[in-house]
């Protein structure tokens, strides 16, 4: 039968039984125990009445004052008193029945007799006044007797009560015991051999539930986790097997995901780097085919960039691909990774995918800074779905591609910039040195076919000198812009390009140079090294030209703002003169200087020498200013 009052509440009920059991029994012994204290004390005081007959009738016979048997007397009334009414405070109080109280009455009749004997100042003779005294005894002790048989009662009484108290105490242990058994340690005995079964996989294991209290609860709560691990085991393998299956794919993917990005990161020709990564996605994909196409700027068209296992007339056809022919191609607005079904119906112009046998196709968009650039195209002969977990990869896939690609493109056209950067400095160095040298010269040559058409001697020996002369120079600028384009700025320092202009110009000039670095800081960027060597050969070619000195120096003043210092001891010359040779090389100084956002100041005397000094700015402003253009631009 089941049980269905709580653990709890069964324990609260035995409790309280033998709490209620336990009180009652201390308090009869309690009660029985205050009876005879009582009791001793009435038997102590009824002895004490005996001393004080005694003590009454030794003084009367030795005819002592009267005051002094009257004193004797009245606590003798006392006692009586006492004993009729008890005393509370003592305690003290007779136990009193009918015996006990026939007894105190004759005690009580008999004093009154006595009493007035004792006042008399005995009257009687000596032998009837002992004889009354001890008549007067006997009723005492026949009055202490009785409640001696009393106390022996109440003593009897004590002890079944003390009987009863320890067989509850026997009683109450053993009920506990029976208890906690039946209760508490039973139900946890079954509840941990079911435990020590489950631990050793036999979840086929239940336990009797007897009761609805907790133990009945927690036994109904063991039996359904084990029926639930029992199912759970049962399709553990299952479920591992499952497991292992998508844990083998996602390491799969990661794989190719890695092999892919180490392609792309490790290619630098773009044919190399779409073919590749086409051939490496539709292996891994196992699609029947894929291509690549490309839109850029244009999304009504876009370009076949590569492909693989594509037929070869599909490839001619769809080499350039509008938008709309065929299932290929989103707009940008609705540009998502769909799984795309080939119909042979499809109202689209172009009907090769149909043709060939393909009805599934999955798209997947291109995309970087939120912009489509082109579009990934998988073709399959059977019918294909997309994963969750493959539409991730695919969109991974693809963004690392976009990446690639704008990689390669800004590598392009970085090398284009600076390609045409190095032609238009050739431009300007050749129209500010060598065209201006020639200009000179063709003028020369002019006045040379005047003065001998005339026959003048001396205007000839005059041209001629002159065109010699600026012959020279023109050779001079030559091997000077020479030196200019062979020497480059260092990737670490611009220092070793200075000592290296400086030894090429003691060579060609015999001047004797000196360099002198101050401070220390880090490495100008490269395109501003570039510049600033620039600036300082144009210095050293003003000094070649124009100063007549013996001597340069070069001061390098390296800090969070760079500072550079051309010093010569020539002939100097005025600020505010028009030489139209020098105006055109200081122009050419700050013009460069300009581009990277740099001052070139010029302190000179005649007399004096002349200090150009290049103040380099803290921050340098970015010199490619050049904006990409789309790939489809560079392949076309």
């Amino acid at each position: 039968m089941k049980h269905t009052a709580s653990l709890s509440a069964k324990l609260v009920r035995i409790g309280a039984g033998l709490l209620v059991v336990v009180l009652i029994s201390i308090g009869l012994t309690l009660w029985v125990t205050w009876k005879l204290s009582g009791g001793a004390a009435a038997l102590n005081e009824a002895g004490r009445m005996r001393m004080q007959t005694w003590r009454l009738t030794s003084e009367v016979q030795a005819q002592l004052p009267a005051t002094e048997i009257e004193k004797l007397t009245r606590e003798f009334d006392r006692s009586m008193l006492v004993l009729k009414n008890g005393d509370a405070t003592r305690p003290l109080f007779v136990p009193w029945n009918d015996v006990v109280h026939q007894r105190y009455s004759e005690v009580e009749d008999l004093w009154h007799n006595q009493k007035s004997l004792f006042m008399s100042q005995p009257s009687l003779n000596h032998a009837s006044f002992v004889q009354h005294a001890n008549t007067f005894l006997v009723a005492i002790d026949s009055f202490v007797l009785s409640i001696e048989d009393q106390m022996t009662g109440l003593t009897a009484i004590l002890n079944l009560f003390q009987f009863v108290m320890m067989a509850l105490a026997i009683g109450g242990a053993v009920i506990m015991l029976y208890t906690g058994y039946m209760y508490v340690i039973n139900p946890l005995s079954h509840l941990r051999d079911g435990l020590h079964k489950i631990e050793s996989a036999k979840f086929s294991v239940r336990v009797d539930v007897s009761s609805n209290d907790e133990f009945g609860q927690v036994a109904s709560s063991f039996n359904r986790m084990a029926a639930t691990l029992q199912s759970l085991y049962g399709n553990l393998e299952g479920q591992v097997a499952a497991k292992t299956q998508r844990i083998a794919a996602q390491k799969e993917r990661l794989e190719a995901l890695y092999a892919v990005s180490v392609f792309l990161a490790q290619t630098n020709d773009l044919t190399e780097l779409t073919q590749g990564f086409v051939q490496r996605v539709r292996r891994m994909m196992r699609a029947d085919a894929m291509a690549l196409r490309w839109s850029g700027e244009d999304p009504s068209k876009s370009l076949l960039l590569a492909s693989d296992e594509f037929p070869e007339f599909m490839q001619e056809e769809e080499k350039c691909l509008v938008a709309g022919a065929c299932a290929c191609g989103q707009p940008q607005s609705n540009a998502r990774t769909r799984v795309i079904p080939i119909m042979s119906s499809d109202v689209a112009p172009l009907q090769h995918c149909s043709r060939m046998g393909y009805v599934g196709m999955i798209s997947v968009p291109v995309r970087m800074h939120n912009k489509v650039l082109g579009e990934i195209n998988l073709f399959y002969k059977s019918q294909v779905s997309l994963p969750a977990e493959e539409l991730d990869l695919m969109d991974t896939l693809a963004s690392h591609l976009a990446t690639a690609v704008e990689g390669l493109r800004a590598v392009v056209l970085d090398r284009e910039a600076a390609i045409s950067g190095e032609r238009a400095l050739l431009a300007r160095e050749l129209h500010d040195s060598i065209a201006q040298s020639l200009s000179f010269l063709k003028i020369q040559v002019q006045l040379l076919r005047t003065a001998m058409a005339k026959k003048d001697a001396d205007k000839t020996t005059m041209v001629l000198g002159e065109l010699d002369s600026g012959l020279k120079d023109s050779i001079a600028d030559v091997r000077e812009l020479l030196v200019h384009f062979r020497t480059r700025a260092q990737a670490d320092d611009i220092d070793l390009a200075v000592r290296e202009t400086l030894q090429k110009f003691q060579h060609q000039t015999g001047l004797k140079v000196s360099r002198r670095v101050i401070g220390e800081s880090l490495p100008l960027p490269q395109d501003v090294q570039i510049h600033v060597l620039h600036v300082l050969q144009e210095a050293l070619s003003n000094v070649r030209k124009h100063a007549g000195a013996r001597g340069v120096e070069i001061e390098i003043h390296k800090g969070e703002s760079w500072r550079f210092v051309v010093r010569d001891d020539g002939a100097g010359f005025d600020e505010g003169s028009q030489q139209s040779e020098l105006q055109v090389g200081l122009k050419i100084m700050r013009e460069r200087a300009q581009q990277i956002g740099a001052k070139v100041t010029v302190d000179s005397a005649i007399g004096q020498g002349t200090v150009v000094t290049l103040q380099v700015p803290t921050l340098q402003p970015s010199l490619s200013k050049t904006k990409p253009t789309e790939i489809l631009s560079s392949l076309g």
